[in-house]
Protein backbone atom coordinates (compact mmCIF):
# COMPACT_ATOMS: atom_id res chain seq x y z
CA UNK A 1 0.00 0.00 0.00
CA UNK A 2 1.00 3.25 -1.14
CA UNK A 3 -0.29 5.82 2.25
CA UNK A 4 1.56 9.23 1.14
CA UNK A 5 2.95 11.12 -2.37
CA UNK A 6 4.78 14.20 -2.49
CA UNK A 7 5.80 16.47 -5.34
CA UNK A 8 9.36 17.75 -5.11
CA UNK A 9 10.09 21.17 -6.82
CA UNK A 10 12.38 19.62 -8.84
CA UNK A 11 9.62 16.99 -10.45
CA UNK A 12 10.77 14.21 -8.14
CA UNK A 13 7.92 12.07 -6.46
CA UNK A 14 8.37 10.91 -3.05
CA UNK A 15 6.38 7.94 -1.94
CA UNK A 16 5.61 6.60 1.59
CA UNK A 17 3.33 3.52 2.91
CA UNK A 18 3.84 -0.37 3.55
CA UNK A 19 5.66 -1.74 0.75
CA UNK A 20 8.87 -3.23 1.04
CA UNK A 21 9.81 -2.67 -2.82
CA UNK A 22 9.47 -0.81 -5.68
CA UNK A 23 10.54 -0.53 -9.68
CA UNK A 24 11.47 -4.27 -8.97
CA UNK A 25 14.17 -2.99 -6.15
CA UNK A 26 14.28 -3.34 -2.42
CA UNK A 27 12.35 -0.30 -0.98
CA UNK A 28 11.48 0.09 2.63
CA UNK A 29 8.12 1.98 2.86
CA UNK A 30 10.08 5.23 1.44
CA UNK A 31 11.22 5.82 -1.92
CA UNK A 32 11.90 8.35 -4.92
CA UNK A 33 10.48 8.60 -8.00
CA UNK A 34 11.99 10.24 -10.89
CA UNK A 35 9.66 12.69 -12.69
CA UNK A 36 9.67 9.72 -15.45
CA UNK A 37 8.76 7.39 -13.12
CA UNK A 38 11.66 5.69 -12.61
CA UNK A 39 13.39 5.16 -9.55
CA UNK A 40 15.89 7.15 -8.08
CA UNK A 41 18.45 4.70 -7.17
CA UNK A 42 19.93 7.16 -4.75
CA UNK A 43 17.24 8.09 -2.12
CA UNK A 44 17.50 4.81 0.02
CA UNK A 45 16.71 5.80 3.71
CA UNK A 46 14.64 2.72 4.79
CA UNK A 47 11.60 2.74 7.61
CA UNK A 48 11.30 -0.15 9.98
CA UNK A 49 7.64 0.56 9.69
CA UNK A 50 4.32 1.80 7.99
CA UNK A 51 5.24 5.61 6.41
CA UNK A 52 1.64 7.47 6.73
CA UNK A 53 2.75 10.91 5.85
CA UNK A 54 5.68 13.26 3.91
CA UNK A 55 5.92 17.04 4.20
CA UNK A 56 8.86 19.04 2.57
CA UNK A 57 10.06 21.96 4.50
CA UNK A 58 11.65 25.15 2.34
CA UNK A 59 15.18 23.64 2.44
CA UNK A 60 14.22 20.44 0.61
CA UNK A 61 14.14 18.94 4.04
CA UNK A 62 11.46 16.22 4.28
CA UNK A 63 9.67 15.34 6.94
CA UNK A 64 8.50 11.08 7.43
CA UNK A 65 6.24 10.13 9.81
CA UNK A 66 3.86 7.26 10.81
CA UNK A 67 4.13 4.07 12.77
CA UNK A 68 7.90 3.02 13.01
CA UNK A 69 10.47 2.70 15.02
CA UNK A 70 13.72 2.81 13.14
CA UNK A 71 14.69 5.50 9.64
CA UNK A 72 17.88 5.26 7.86
CA UNK A 73 18.90 2.29 10.32
CA UNK A 74 18.85 4.51 13.47
CA UNK A 75 15.85 4.95 15.89
CA UNK A 76 12.94 6.92 15.51
CA UNK A 77 9.59 6.38 16.89
CA UNK A 78 7.02 7.72 14.65
CA UNK A 79 8.96 10.94 13.25
CA UNK A 80 11.98 11.79 11.67
CA UNK A 81 13.55 14.26 9.31
CA UNK A 82 16.26 13.80 6.19
CA UNK A 83 17.44 16.37 4.40
CA UNK A 84 17.40 16.25 0.43
CA UNK A 85 19.20 13.26 -0.34
CA UNK A 86 17.60 11.13 2.21
CA UNK A 87 20.12 11.47 4.98
CA UNK A 88 18.71 11.41 8.53
CA UNK A 89 18.79 14.45 10.26
CA UNK A 90 20.43 13.01 13.78
CA UNK A 91 19.06 16.13 15.90
CA UNK A 92 15.55 15.66 15.08
CA UNK A 93 13.66 13.06 16.91
CA UNK A 94 10.32 13.96 18.55
CA UNK A 95 9.89 10.67 19.49
CA UNK A 96 5.82 10.24 19.57
CA UNK A 97 4.74 7.14 21.42
CA UNK A 98 2.12 6.40 18.97
CA UNK A 99 1.14 6.29 14.99
CA UNK A 100 1.40 9.81 13.51
CA UNK A 101 -0.87 9.46 10.82
CA UNK A 102 -0.37 13.27 9.26
CA UNK A 103 2.09 16.30 8.96
CA UNK A 104 1.89 19.89 7.96
CA UNK A 105 4.64 22.54 7.90
CA UNK A 106 4.06 26.07 8.80
CA UNK A 107 5.51 28.97 6.82
CA UNK A 108 7.73 29.80 10.50
CA UNK A 109 9.21 26.08 9.86
CA UNK A 110 7.12 25.27 12.72
CA UNK A 111 5.72 21.28 12.82
CA UNK A 112 2.07 20.32 13.06
CA UNK A 113 1.62 16.65 13.54
CA UNK A 114 -1.72 14.26 14.29
CA UNK A 115 -2.35 10.94 15.38
CA UNK A 116 -2.84 8.08 17.79
CA UNK A 117 0.14 9.35 20.27
CA UNK A 118 -0.47 10.31 23.59
CA UNK A 119 3.03 11.91 24.01
CA UNK A 120 5.85 13.41 22.04
CA UNK A 121 9.07 14.39 23.71
CA UNK A 122 7.95 12.93 26.44
CA UNK A 123 5.66 15.37 27.46
CA UNK A 124 1.35 14.63 27.49
CA UNK A 125 -0.09 15.52 23.93
CA UNK A 126 -3.32 13.74 22.76
CA UNK A 127 -3.11 13.34 19.50
CA UNK A 128 -2.04 16.97 18.23
CA UNK A 129 1.15 18.40 19.13
CA UNK A 130 3.56 21.07 17.12
CA UNK A 131 7.51 20.95 17.25
CA UNK A 132 9.73 23.92 16.35
CA UNK A 133 12.06 23.84 13.62
CA UNK A 134 14.72 21.63 15.69
CA UNK A 135 12.42 19.61 16.17
CA UNK A 136 11.74 20.57 19.91
CA UNK A 137 8.41 20.63 21.34
CA UNK A 138 6.38 23.67 21.49
CA UNK A 139 5.17 24.28 24.68
CA UNK A 140 2.50 26.74 24.07
CA UNK A 141 0.78 24.62 21.75
CA UNK A 142 -2.06 21.58 23.13
CA UNK A 143 -4.79 21.24 21.45
CA UNK A 144 -5.83 17.90 22.95
CA UNK A 145 -8.09 15.85 20.64
CA UNK A 146 -10.35 13.55 22.05
CA UNK A 147 -9.60 10.67 19.72
CA UNK A 148 -7.51 10.33 16.45
CA UNK A 149 -6.68 12.89 14.33
CA UNK A 150 -6.16 11.84 10.28
CA UNK A 151 -6.03 14.60 8.54
CA UNK A 152 -4.67 18.47 8.55
CA UNK A 153 -4.33 21.33 6.28
CA UNK A 154 -3.84 24.94 6.53
CA UNK A 155 -5.99 27.89 5.80
CA UNK A 156 -4.60 30.94 4.39
CA UNK A 157 -5.28 33.15 7.37
CA UNK A 158 -2.50 30.63 9.45
CA UNK A 159 -5.79 28.17 10.99
CA UNK A 160 -5.34 24.41 11.18
CA UNK A 161 -8.26 22.53 9.97
CA UNK A 162 -8.31 19.02 11.86
CA UNK A 163 -10.56 16.22 10.70
CA UNK A 164 -10.56 12.10 12.54
CA UNK A 165 -12.51 10.07 14.68
CA UNK A 166 -12.44 12.62 17.91
CA UNK A 167 -15.66 13.91 19.52
CA UNK A 168 -13.78 16.45 21.45
CA UNK A 169 -10.68 19.35 21.31
CA UNK A 170 -9.59 21.44 23.97
CA UNK A 171 -12.46 20.22 25.89
CA UNK A 172 -15.04 21.03 24.07
CA UNK A 173 -17.36 19.01 22.22
CA UNK A 174 -16.31 18.95 18.01
CA UNK A 175 -17.21 15.70 15.86
CA UNK A 176 -14.83 14.61 13.80
CA UNK A 177 -13.59 17.97 12.24
CA UNK A 178 -12.20 21.50 14.35
CA UNK A 179 -10.95 24.27 13.26
CA UNK A 180 -7.69 25.60 15.35
CA UNK A 181 -6.16 29.25 15.67
CA UNK A 182 -2.30 29.67 15.01
CA UNK A 183 -1.81 29.80 18.73
CA UNK A 184 -3.32 25.87 19.01
CA UNK A 185 -6.86 26.83 20.76
CA UNK A 186 -10.04 26.31 18.95
CA UNK A 187 -11.74 28.11 16.79
CA UNK A 188 -15.08 28.43 18.62
CA UNK A 189 -16.98 30.05 15.55
CA UNK A 190 -16.26 26.65 13.50
CA UNK A 191 -18.16 23.80 14.09
CA UNK A 192 -19.82 21.58 11.12
CA UNK A 193 -20.20 18.22 12.95
CA UNK A 194 -19.36 15.58 10.67
CA UNK A 195 -20.96 12.46 11.15
CA UNK A 196 -18.64 10.01 10.37
CA UNK A 197 -14.60 9.73 10.49
CA UNK A 198 -13.00 12.48 8.23
CA UNK A 199 -9.70 11.02 6.49
CA UNK A 200 -9.37 14.05 3.83
CA UNK A 201 -9.36 17.64 3.72
CA UNK A 202 -8.59 20.56 1.11
CA UNK A 203 -8.93 24.25 1.07
CA UNK A 204 -10.15 26.12 -2.48
CA UNK A 205 -8.54 29.44 -3.28
CA UNK A 206 -12.12 31.26 -2.24
CA UNK A 207 -11.71 29.82 1.49
CA UNK A 208 -13.93 27.10 0.66
CA UNK A 209 -13.16 23.81 3.33
CA UNK A 210 -13.44 20.07 0.97
CA UNK A 211 -14.30 17.60 3.88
Amino acid sequence: TVHAVVLQPDGKILVGGDFTGIAGQTRNRLARLNPDGSLDTIFNPGAGGSVSSLALQPDGAIIVAGAFTTLGGQTRNRMGRLDSSGTLEAGFNPNANGTVNCVLTQPDGRIVLGGDFTTVSGQPRNRLARLLPDGSLDADFDPNAGGSVFSMTLQTDGKILAGGTFTSVGGQTRNRIARLHPDGTLDLNFNPNAGGSVYALAVQADGRVWV
